[in-house]
């Protein structure tokens, strides 16, 4: 490991830019414009002195937290990246990452014959729905995974008199209540292997269902899925869920570029880090966000979510600006919170947890809990447009 990094700063070294000074000039690359990645850029180019580059599919930044009310057919705000970066020196590359050559620290891209050369690679690429491990679901099934998925399953709820909701996590029960609520006429029918809100008190178990049974969800529980078809879901007990449109928010995959490029990864793609969020495999590439496989320091995985992408964006590139300044890091303290479930625009359930994620018997329902998510999610932005706000980490 020693001679791995002292291999990597010789590298850094030789390949860091000349300034006008003749000063070496650091190039850090953040690939993936997401809640982590935007962060990370603008906090880079903040805390330290290198040169930030941004590189992302799109031009715009997607509140992914929302985007079961954009299939609701609500609203969202338009969010250029370029006004959101206006002011930082980010540099904006709109494309897409191909392959990551980690001998050469270069990055291929979709659109371009251009090679992106980096000292030290953010790697925050997210995550995408996983429609493979069920035959069917990505010819039948539609995700939330992106906007663009969003707005085909706008597009075909327009169509619909019966909606299956696959997956009782916070997603699936975000989605199933949105849509029950924004759409009275629609059947909507939720499909859990489990039990609906396992993972909750018995307090934050009851709401849900006394919501669910004011919205007229139809619940479907301890039924796996084995098969999705045009007509609805093929049970593993052999019964049939009918529907005209089947919402898939079981799993998610991450890119394979990091394992493709020879990062140490997981079972499940993510780049394994130590914490400071730093590959173990390659110490000059930082993993963030749903992409990374982090941990607490009593070694529990952090979970997907902006509760814990957002702070540790700001403990990892604060790790990275310390190293590069010669001074050591902070070790990782991390502790959640709550779990915030909306359930339509009128309510809402803010699950009270321990520092472990196990949830206490604490909960704040209704119209008050729908306020709070709200600003909760309000504060993302307001995090993203100003990334130095402090954090629970």
């Amino acid at each position: 490991m020693l001679s791995h990094f002292a291999e990597s700063a010789r590298s850094t070294t030789d390949n860091a830019l000349s300034g006008e000074d003749g000063a070496m000039t650091r190039r850090i690359v953040v690939v993936g414009a997401g809640y982590t990645g935007l962060a990370a850029a603008k906090l880079a180019t903040r805390w330290t002195d290198a040169r930030v580059t941004l590189i992302n599919a799109a031009d715009r930044f997607v509140e992914r937290v929302r985007l079961h009310q954009l299939a609701a057919g609500q609203r969202l705000r338009d969010l250029p990246l370029t006004e959101l970066l206006k002011g930082t020196g980010v540099e904006l590359v709109v494309d897409r990452v191909t392959g990551i050559d980690a001998e050469a620290r270069t990055l291929r891209l979709a659109n371009s014959a251009r090679e992106v050369g980096y000292d030290h690679l953010i790697y925050a690429v997210g995550s995408a729905a996983d429609l493979t491990s069920v035959p069917g679901a990505a010819e039948h099934a539609f995700s939330l995974a992106d906007n663009d998925d969003a707005l085909r399953l706008k597009r075909r709820l327009a169509q619909s008199e019966v909606v299956a909701v696959v997956g009782g996590g916070l997603t699936g029960i975000e989605a199933a209540a949105e849509l029950a609520e924004a759409n009275p006429a629609l059947k909507v029918r939720l499909v859990d292997r489990g039990e609906l809100g396992a993972g909750l008190s018995e307090r934050g178990r009851k709401h849900l269902r006394r919501t669910f049974s004011r919205l007229g969800v139809e619940l479907r529980e301890n039924a796996g899925v084995c098969e999705v078809r045009p007509d609805g879901l093929v049970l593993a007990d052999g019964a049939h869920v009918a529907a005209d449109t089947v919402v898939w928010t079981v799993g998610f995959r991450v890119p394979d570029l990091a394992g493709r490029a020879g990062f140490a990864v997981d079972g499940n793609g993510r780049v394994i880090v130590d914490e400071e969020f730093r590959s173990i495999s390659h110490p000059e590439v930082t993993a963030i966000g749903d992409a990374a496989a982090g941990r607490m320091r009593s070694g529990q995985e952090l979970r997907m979510a902006c509760a814990t992408g957002l702070p540790s964006a700001q403990h990892a590139v604060r790790a990275l600006a310390d190293r590069l300044s010669g001074r050591r890091p902070r070790p990782l303290r991390f502790r959640y919170l709550n779990q915030c479930i909306s359930l339509g625009r009128k309510d809402a359930l803010v699950q009270f947890v321990h520092a472990d994620d196990t949830p206490r018997e604490a909960v704040l329902t209704g119209r008050k809990a729908a306020l709070y998510k709200e600003v909760i999610v309000r504060s993302t932005i307001i995090f993203e447009r100003h990334p130095t706000v402090p954090t629970s980490l």
